[in-house]
């Protein structure tokens, strides 16, 4: 029987039969460590190598998990999304694969390589401004235009559901039991997934996000009850700068334990450690947990920890550092 469209919170028969559906289209990543950032953090860090995914980056997990859920009269004039990058790229990468168009709403200031890499795998790019309102906008016009069916970026089970599938290889994988997991934060998708995994597979060990104070409206969320805004968006970790939704929100209230912010400084900090120490690129959304264990080391102070690292699509030519 062929795998469907989820319409509710996934559950654990969901994420594994999400990981099987996707297996052919993505990498089963490495899982490495280094005693270094061990000895700099004082916690026994287990980073789950998501920059080593297809496309560059977790967001393959979720894009194929939709794509691949489709009925051939819902993918017959392609696929759509709006991504500030990773997403893009993934949903195009899908297209390609399953043969199809894609059409792509990225926002001006996206990062020259993602823009490059997106349109690498065959799809449309059309720009818009840097705010979601300015997304959901272009993107009406798109899927007006094109009739194609939008893989929204993270308010989708089926989303959610592949991107689980990480955390459920570093809890196979990793041959350790951990206290915490962690992801960064930013329209929720990963988090909700790790969330989940760690509920069913893992009920003892704890979920902690970390997002910048450039844009914490996760952690503003997290603590108000309701899904806040940010003013701006003006961070180096331009993965994280889209709000939560509800589909997302509700998974994150009731399994994350907490939300930690983190400063500009502390993401660049964090990220150059990875270059140095590990070898790895990471793009810098991906090092906002390091900079999380980096800036409050009382948290994670003897802890075993796990960090997927997000992915490594990084302008070289416009390092931070």
């Amino acid at each position: 029987m062929p795998a469907t469209t989820l319409l509710h919170v996934p559950t654990a028969e969901d994420i594994r039969e999400s990981h099987r559906l996707i297996r052919p289209l993505i990498h089963r990543t490495p899982i490495m460590t280094s005693e270094a950032i061990n000895e700099m953090t004082g916690a026994d860090i287990h980073f789950k190598c998501e920059n080593f995914q297809k496309i560059g980056a977790f967001k393959m997990r979720g894009a194929a998990n939709a794509a691949s859920r489709l009925t051939p009269a819902q993918l017959e004039r392609g696929l759509a999304t709006h991504s500030s990058g990773n997403h893009a790229q993934a949903v195009a990468r899908a297209a390609q694969v399953l043969g199809v168009p894609a059409f792509i709403v990225m926002p001006e200031n996206a990062p020259a390589v993602k823009v490059a890499g997106t349109k690498a795998y065959g799809a449309e790019v059309v720009f818009c401004a840097s705010t979601p309102e300015a997304r959901e906008a272009k993107l009406a016009e798109v899927v007006e235009r094109t009739g194609a069916y939008f893989i929204h970026p993270f308010d989708n089970y089926n989303v959610v559901a592949g991107q689980a599938t990480a955390a459920k290889e570093l809890l196979e994988d990793a041959n350790t039991v951990f206290d915490i997991l962690m992801a960064p934060v930013g329209g929720g998708g990963l988090l909700s997934g790790t969330a989940l995994t760690a509920h069913y597979f893992a009920p003892d060990t704890q979920v902690i996000a970390a997002e910048p104070f450039e844009v914490d409206d996760a952690y503003r969320s997290f603590h108000s009850g309701k899904i806040e805004r940010n003013a701006t968006t003006n961070t180096v970790a331009d993965g994280l700068r889209t709000p939560l939704s509800e589909k997302t929100f509700a998974i994150i209230k009731e399994h994350v334990t907490d939300i930690l912010r983190v400063e500009e400084e502390a993401i660049v900090h964090a990220m150059r450690q990875v270059w140095e120490r590990m070898k790895i690129i990471i793009e810098p959304s991906c090092a906002v947990p390091l900079a999380a264990v980096f800036s409050y080391p009382e948290i994670f102070k003897g802890k075993t920890v796990g960090i997927i690292l997000t992915g490594g699509n990084v302008d070289i030519g416009n390092l931070p550092f």
